[in-house]
């Protein structure tokens, strides 16, 4: 009985031995990061202030680049565009017929049939009704780019995550009616320790797993990355993930960028990073 007990106590060292040097062998040539998921988000509203008309999307609903989303009741910008048009006109005729009086009795000014004076008032008129009707377009482009303003077009695909305004709403310029997140580029937000900051550098390839099980292969959901960025100063870990440890430990931080989005990363989720070492 007290060999098989030394026996048993061997293979349990030996084991044991194996199974640390095995691990210490698996940290040295892998760095493990936590971190989460960021996306950019647009806060969107009106050009011009108005009154709300429609607006086509719900929170949670999805948009594509271009896609008009909200719009002003644009009654009062139609006339104000009718009214520059008509300007236009009226001071291009103005215009016209300076330019054609200048044109005709310029020769006569040459061969002192026309006083100087006369002269002097025709290319002043012409030079003011010129004048007149480059305002008069420029004050036309602006009616237009206004109306244009009375909707809101996605600037690129996403998810509306905040619905602010109902139409029927009296808003202000600049006021915001929706929020939205746009679906590239994301990144992982994560902090590297000072230690292990010599270890990873600009276009590592890495691995980044959420916590979701996929349930086709039975495994985490994965997903390769990139690191895009490391931030050149150092700061105190967050207070959101920190630990007992690590509270008054310098960490850098870096972004990692999924490589092969989907529509199963979302804002804010939390995710493991691993960094093969030995890749680089």
């Amino acid at each position: 009985m007290k060999k098989v007990g030394i026996i048993f106590l061997l293979c349990v060292g030996i084991g044991g031995i194996a199974y640390y040097f095995t691990e210490f062998e698996k940290q040295h040539d892998e760095l493990t990061l936590y971190g989460n998921v960021e996306i950019r988000q647009v806060m969107l509203g009106f050009q011009v202030p108005g009154k709300i008309l429609h607006m086509t999307k719900e929170e949670g609903d999805s948009v594509k680049k271009g896609e008009v989303i909200a719009e002003l009741n644009d009654s009062d910008y139609k006339s104000a565009l009718e009214k520059a048009s008509a300007v236009v006109k009226q001071t291009a005729a103005i215009s016209k017929e300076a330019t054609a009086k200048y044109d005709k009795n310029a020769p006569l000014c040459k061969q002192n049939i026309l006083a100087q004076q006369e002269f002097d008032t025709l290319l002043r008129n012409k030079d003011k009704a010129e004048a007149e009707y480059q305002a008069a377009v420029a004050s036309e482009k602006l009616a237009k780019n206004q109306l244009e303003y009375t909707k809101i077009c996605a600037p690129d695909d996403g998810i509306v995550t905040t619905r602010i305004q109902e139409p029927g709403a009296i808003v202000a310029a600049g006021q915001g009616i929706y929020t939205i997140c746009k679906n590239k580029p994301m990144w992982i937000r994560a902090y590297v320790s000072e230690p292990d900051l010599g270890n990873i550098k600009y276009g590592m390839k890495v691995k980044v797993f959420t916590d979701t099980t996929n349930p086709q292969t039975g495994k985490l959901r994965e997903y390769r990355g990139t690191i895009g960025y490391i931030s050149p100063v150092a700061e105190f870990t967050p207070k959101t993930v920190e630990s007992t440890e690590q509270r008054a430990n310098l960490v850098y931080k870096i972004r990692v960028y999924i490589d092969d989005i989907d529509d199963f990363l979302r804002q804010g989720m939390p995710t493991t990073i691993k960094v093969d070492l030995k890749s680089m």
